[in-house]
């Protein structure tokens, strides 16, 4: 997008009064920043003279200076995303600058990156309408054809009739999307699923409407109770099924851009700009500049990435970096984009904006990522193309077969009996068993995985969890709480430790620090008497000074203690063995003499050893990957033998990490809560978000644990190994149907036994094929999968 879109500022007819040093204050038309006559970048329109912040802004003026003329011209929305670019999910070479199909297998094409004001997707809404519409007539067939007879409403012709009539609008209208990927993947020589149901689909109405409006046609021996039997039910259940499976999958796939929404919606919407007269103003994002002055108060979001002038505050990183405690940021310090501002107020100048922050590479890092990763194709469409392909053969071998050396007479000719017998073929073989298959498994093992805690995003997740070898774990909010807390104290000679807290507390009163909050917490859990600060004062980002009941204070790090001039050297090696265990050291200083220590950490979860007991069992190789300096990261994995510890880890680094892992041959799931761990989320085999977690974390994921506790990756592995048998066994069941139902019905055994399988029989083997799948599927609400 472009940042430097204009904030509709123009320059009036009159030169502004020239400033005390000569040089005239102008405003660049195009984004309202101040210039001078001395700027470089010039141009004469009109015979005036215009002056520009940059050669970009001189190029947008000269390509169309009315615009940024017109008086009072409103300021323009962020300019629209041009040339989106849409994939499919199952084929990301498939690329196209608008909606479509995937020319491969049919798919629905979604766009590369998502925008925040996506609506719903239009296939979806259409999909609905057309399966709600058309689902009654659909009930309505399927009575008449298992009830019709002994109803006796009606004449079998007359009911015929009715049938063709209700099922028109159903294949005609609502199937229409499936007749033309059909068609299509004939075209592009990619037979798919698509093609066996417009087949099957196709075959069953055809057949029907000509056995009802010209049942001359067919032997005497096919017709019953006074009409030829016609399919049309079969037509009509098959097109609402399909809806309905393709209302699921475009459901379950919208989900998958929503970890890209996430992240964009993190960047605050407005930044309040300093001008160079000192007045304040709120611009929108898209309208700041690099060098722009930007104001962020406290509660507030820094608006992009820059540098501090001036102020002094605790920045909450966690969302970005994985750090769980706030870094404090003074003159000369960087910051991202995105964080939270928690206490002081800051001046910034602005130094990377829009597709330069570090937000923006990390929503490209996610998107590419996601776009990496080939889902699972069914293990049914890898056959598809073969089957399909056999499926046509076998029915144009019945027809000609029949045909030639069939028998005629009884009323009709061997083509008679070749056609019912093709049709017979296709609707046998019409993939309903061979589709259900697998969606079956998923919708059943996702309900189930739901009441025990995992949540699954998706197909391949089940499927590939069971195979991985290594699991890259983050370190805060996933090993541990994530949350600061109070350890100790340690009390110098002449001090108690209550006292040292006691003291400690009463001076953080006064901070808003969420270190300082959990030593003011622990105070008051020990139920000690806090007194009021008389005097209080933040040093910047070393720490806190004051006056608590007459005695001078001093409270942070060894910067503090070197200026304040107090010795620390007594309790130096405590202060190092307390670092070495993963805490926040903080001196605490009473007139100018060391009192004590106070040690914060974030405590490992009660339920991780155990964790990561069962996944050792599981023949898991688990490596820690975190953010946090190597000191307190090799700490906690000692703590937990861990014995690949990653530390002081950026997202680039843990993507990284995961692509090594992957590139040496192994298969790879990683463990994360933060928007840090998105795009190595995204890049492993499996991503796996703690509940606890970001938004981001959990939609980059494909498993979700609700709990945030680690013990259920045993227990989604488990699923994961008995819902694949389930699915092979489903797949099993419904190739074993194909295979002896389709020689069945091409007529293979007349010659033996006079076999021959009716259109209607197999329309009820088809049924049979899936009541099986669904029953079999079922059994996995049953299955054990406790951990371990």
């Amino acid at each position: 997008m472009d940042m430097h879109a204009h904030a509709g500022h123009h320059h009036g007819h009159a030169h502004p009064p020239a400033p005390p040093e000569g040089a005239s204050t102008l405003k660049d038309p195009v984004c309202g920043m101040t210039v001078t006559e001395q700027s470089p970048h010039r141009l004469e329109h009109e015979g005036r003279p215009y002056y520009f912040c940059s050669a970009r802004c001189r190029g947008k003026f000269e390509a169309e200076p009315a615009r940024y003329l017109a008086p009072a011209a409103p300021a323009p929305a962020a300019p629209a995303e041009t040339g989106t670019v849409y994939t499919c999910p199952m084929h990301p070479e498939i690329r196209q600058d608008q909606p479509g199909n995937c020319p491969k297998c049919g798919m629905t094409l979604e766009p590369v990156l998502p925008s925040l004001e996506d609506e719903e997707n239009p296939e979806l809404d259409d999909f609905k309408r057309r399966f709600w519409w058309t689902l009654p007539l659909t009930v309505v067939v399927t009575v008449l054809a298992m009830f019709g007879h002994s109803l006796g409403w009606f004449g079998m012709a007359t009911q015929s009739w009715i049938e063709l009539v209700l099922t028109l609008p159903i294949v005609l209208w609502a199937g229409a999307p499936f007749f033309v990927r059909g068609a299509q993947s004939v075209l592009n020589r990619s037979p798919n699923m698509w093609t066996l149901i417009g087949l099957g689909t196709g075959a069953a109405f055809l057949y029907s409407v000509v056995a009802t409006v010209a049942p001359q046609v067919f032997p005497a021996s096919f017709v019953s109770m006074g009409r030829v039997a016609v399919y049309f039910e079969a037509a009509a259940v098959i097109i609402s099924l399909t809806l309905l499976g393709q209302i699921l999958e475009l459901k379950a796939r919208s989900q998958t851009s929503a970890a890209i929404k996430s992240l964009l919606g993190l960047a605050p919407k407005t930044a309040r700009r300093i001008a160079a007269d000192g007045s304040e103003a709120d611009v929108p994002l898209s309208h700041v500049h690099v060098g722009d002055l930007l104001r962020v108060r406290p509660g507030e979001k820094v608006p992009v990435d820059g540098i501090v002038v001036e102020g002094s505050s605790a920045l909450d990183e966690s969302m970005l970096t994985g750090e769980p405690l706030p870094v404090t940021k003074r003159p000369g310090d960087k910051l991202i984009g995105a964080t939270m501002n928690t206490s002081g107020a800051l001046v910034m100048r602005s130094e990377h904006v829009g597709s330069a922050t570090v937000l923006a590479q990390i929503v490209q890092m996610v998107a590419m990522a996601q776009r990496s990763r080939a889902p699972m194709q069914r293990m049914a469409d890898v056959v598809a193309g073969y089957f399909v392909m056999a499926v046509v053969t076998v029915a144009i071998l019945t027809f000609f077969g029949w045909g030639f050396f069939g028998p005629s007479g009884a009323g009709g000719s061997g083509w008679v009996y070749g056609l019912i017998n093709a049709v017979a073929v296709l609707i046998i073989a019409c993939p309903c068993a061979l589709g259900l298959a697998t969606p079956m498994s998923i919708m059943v093992a996702t309900g189930r995985g739901a009441t025990s805690g995992v949540l699954f995003r998706d197909a391949a997740a089940i499927e590939n969890l069971r195979k991985i070898d290594t699991l890259i774990v983050d370190k805060t909010g996933t090993l541990t709480e994530g949350r600061p807390t109070f350890e100790r104290a340690v009390a110098a000679p002449g001090f108690a430790e209550d006292e040292v807290l006691r003291l400690a507390a009463s001076l953080d009163q006064g901070s808003e620090h969420p270190l300082a909050a959990a030593i003011a917490a622990a105070a008051k859990d020990r139920g000690l008497a806090l007194d009021k600060p008389e005097q209080f004062d933040s040093e910047s980002g070393i720490g806190v000074r004051g006056v608590v009941a007459g005695r001078s204070l001093a409270l942070g790090n060894t910067a503090l203690m070197e200026q304040a001039r107090v010795d620390v050297s007594a309790l130096a090696s405590q202060a190092e063995s307390l670092r070495a265990e993963g805490a926040s050291v903080m001196h605490l200083a009473v007139d100018g003499k060391l009192a004590g220590l106070l040690a914060v950490s974030d405590p490992i979860k009660a339920t991780t050893p155990d964790a990561l007991a069962s996944l050792r069992k599981a023949g898991l190789r688990v490596v820690m990957a975190t953010g946090d300096g190597l000191t307190t990261a090799r700490a906690v994995g000692e703590r937990l033998g861990i014995d690949e510890v990653h530390g002081e880890v950026k997202p680039a680094d843990k993507l990284r990490l995961v692509e090594k892992l992957k590139a040496e041959g192994r298969t790879v799931a990683m463990a994360g809560d933060g928007i840090n761990d998105a795009p190595a989320l995204a890049r492993a085999d499996v991503g796996i978000a703690m509940g606890t977690g970001t938004d981001v974390a959990m939609n980059s994921a494909q498993v979700t644990l609700v709990k945030g506790d680690l013990r259920g990756i045993a227990t989604a592995r488990a699923l994961s190994v008995a819902t694949v048998a389930n699915m092979k066994q489903n797949l099993g069941f419904a190739f074993v149907y194909n295979a002896l139902g389709v020689p069945l019905a091409a007529g293979l055994l007349y010659p033996f036994t006079g076999w021959l399988l009716s259109p209607m029989i197999a329309a009820l083997a088809m049924s049979l094929s899936s009541a099986s799948v669904i029953g079999n599927a079922l059994r996995l609400r049953g299955a054990d999968i406790g951990p371990d």
